[in-house]
């Protein structure tokens, strides 16, 4: 995580920040500073059973040892490009690992005059859209489309994390996922704004232990800006310290239906279609296809070191004055136009998409503790 100067109002700066907000104040420079106080306030979340309006799960689909993009012959002439297996940073990822596909599409020749892409969720539409950039007639072929995709069900929170396990992946694999990660962040930037419903918003990492390090990981420099550390006292939340960074976010109702309409006005086809062998995909009139099927690839190209690991979210009723985002003790609350999203749970290889009430439980015990042990407003 991101260690920056703290910075602690009190004495002086504390009656600055109360005279700017209309309290008169008289500063005693012979005084001794007076006892800490929050140097912020934020609204807190309404956390109750009635204000619950969904839970909903998604099988993140993780390898371990990293997301596959690899070309594979399908015989005459035609190349399959895998794209899957980006774990908790599908959306994330998106356009770096398309970006990625495109590279192995474009390996041997000029650009095909026609390609397909195998899946309508977050990396598959990148991976179209970057096509159809250089020039080429792309038809998506998908089971499913949004809003009944795997990536609608994202938080889509941009962090390029959960998407290997480091103790397997290679140096060369995070290498490359670092580059993705690069490519897909500066790409995001360009959506910010309310057609995409990409908004960049500060998070707040919570912990009763000092920091130790900066956010994320090696290779993830500049990927968090405006850092900034906040000892106890001088923020709100119940905990002793507080580490703020910004990070966009990503509203996948809005975000997909958008570049799903621009895929559809730069001439793009879509085809409801579902595929049960590798000999259906090589049947395609397509010689370039790429494999953007997300878990559904395990089963497609008997890709056994794919594994689900299953998330969920519980939503509450839209807070539009909530602006920030938390993260304490494996709980996380992310606010969206279509609600609060509370989250915190991760099983490996469970299949069901049958939300966990017990977990739900758990999260929303832990979120409302939380919010209601949080310093107001004074």
């Amino acid at each position: 995580m991101l260690g920056a100067g703290a910075r602690v109002v009190s004495g002086l700066a504390a009656g600055a920040a109360a005279a700017c907000a209309g309290r008169p104040v008289a500063v005693d420079r012979a005084a001794p500073d007076p006892l800490p106080g929050p140097a912020f306030h934020l609204p807190a979340v309404n956390v109750s059973h009635d204000r619950v309006i969904r839970t909903v799960a998604g099988l993140r689909p993780f390898r371990p040892s990293g997301f596959r993009v690899e070309s594979q012959e399908l015989g005459g002439g035609r190349i399959l490009v895998h794209n899957y297996g980006h774990g908790g940073a599908g959306v994330t990822l998106s356009w770096g690992s398309a970006w990625l596909a495109v590279e192995e599409i474009l390996a041997d020749d000029l650009p095909p005059a026609r390609a397909a892409v195998i899946g309508c969720g977050a990396v598959g539409l990148a991976t179209a859209r970057l096509l159809q950039r250089r020039g080429v007639a792309v038809t998506i072929y998908a089971r499913d489309l949004p809003p009944q995709t795997t990536s609608n069900v994202a938080c889509a929170q941009w962090a390029p994390f959960s998407v290997s396990d480091p103790r397997v992946h290679s140096e060369a694999f995070a290498a490359r996922s670092q580059r993705a990660a690069r490519i897909s962040n500066r790409m995001f930037q360009d959506l910010v704004g309310a057609r995409y419903g990409v908004h960049w918003l500060p998070n707040y990492v919570l912990s009763d232990t000092p920091f130790g390090g900066p956010v994320g990981q090696q290779g993830s420099e500049g990927f968090f800006p405006d850092a900034q550390e906040y000892d106890a006292g001088t923020h709100p939340f119940p905990a002793r310290h507080a580490r703020r960074f910004q990070t966009m976010m990503i509203e996948p109702p809005v975000y997909l239906n958008a570049v799903m309409r621009d895929f559809q006005l730069a001439g793009g086809r879509i085809r409801i279609r579902d595929f049960s062998s590798l000999d259906e995909v090589a049947a395609l009139p397509e010689r370039r296809i790429v494999n953007c099927t997300g878990i559904g690839a395990r089963e497609l190209v008997g890709d056994e070191n794919l594994v689900p690991l299953k998330g969920q979210l519980t939503v509450l009723l839209p807070q539009p004055e909530i602006r920030y985002i938390t993260l304490h003790r494996g709980l996380y609350m992310m606010p969206r136009a279509d609600g609060i999203l509370l989250g915190g749970t991760q099983e490996r290889d469970v299949w069901s998409l049958e939300p966990n009430r017990e977990a739900e439980e758990r999260i929303l015990a832990g979120h409302r503790d939380f919010f209601d042990r949080m310093a107001g407003p004074t």
